[in-house]
């Protein structure tokens, strides 16, 4: 709804980047709510709409494009795009998405049967996202480290850093984050 009035607006006023931006978030919504491929359509739709005013795709929008093919199912066009973006943001100041797009790298990776590079690339993720103090993003990154642990039958260790974490947060528990990390955290408890 959001990304709909955004997108109104940036039409009604001629903000062809805000426009893009707005389908962008459109498509990665519709993907998350269960039409991946409708979704996928829209966000490269806005994508193309946003490089074609002369702006770069990196950073939250890599990780929109990343996300949106992951739920597609073309796990390796996400997987090439968040390395793109990694080395793309390495190379200017954007470096907010790094959390994202390493948690993303790590989930790509432990689907292809990757457990050990996936930990390893999950840990790079809190460890980017702590220094950023970027608690919501830290979250993220330990609820999916929570989860390859757990599957991995370490589920104290999983269980003990996603309560640590979790301590932080005093406000917003009905966030998707939060409730996810919280069923997460029952479930290692039960």
């Amino acid at each position: 709804r959001d990304a709909e009035t955004l997108i109104e607006l940036a039409d009604e006023h001629g903000f062809a980047q805000h426009s893009a931006q707005g389908r962008m978030l459109r498509g990665w919504a519709l993907a998350r709510s269960g039409e991946p491929e409708a979704g996928l359509a829209e966000v490269e739709h806005g994508i193309s709409a946003y490089q074609a005013t002369g702006a770069q795709v990196v950073g939250v929008y890599a990780v929109l494009r990343a996300e949106s093919n992951q739920l597609s199912g073309r796990f390796a066009d996400a997987l090439r795009i968040v390395d793109e973006a990694l080395a793309d943001v390495s190379q200017n100041e954007d470096k907010g998405a790094i959390p994202e797009l390493l948690r993303l790298k790590g989930e790509l990776l432990g689907r292809a049967s990757q457990p050990d590079q996936a930990d390893q690339i999950f840990r790079q993720a809190i460890a980017e996202a702590s220094d950023q103090q970027a608690k919501s993003y830290e979250l993220r990154a330990t609820t999916s480290l929570a989860r390859l642990l757990a599957s991995q039958g370490r589920r104290g260790e999983a269980r003990a850093m996603l309560a640590e974490i979790s301590r932080w947060f005093t406000e917003g528990f009905d966030t998707a984050d939060l409730k996810d990390a919280k069923a997460l955290l029952d479930e290692l408890s039960a």
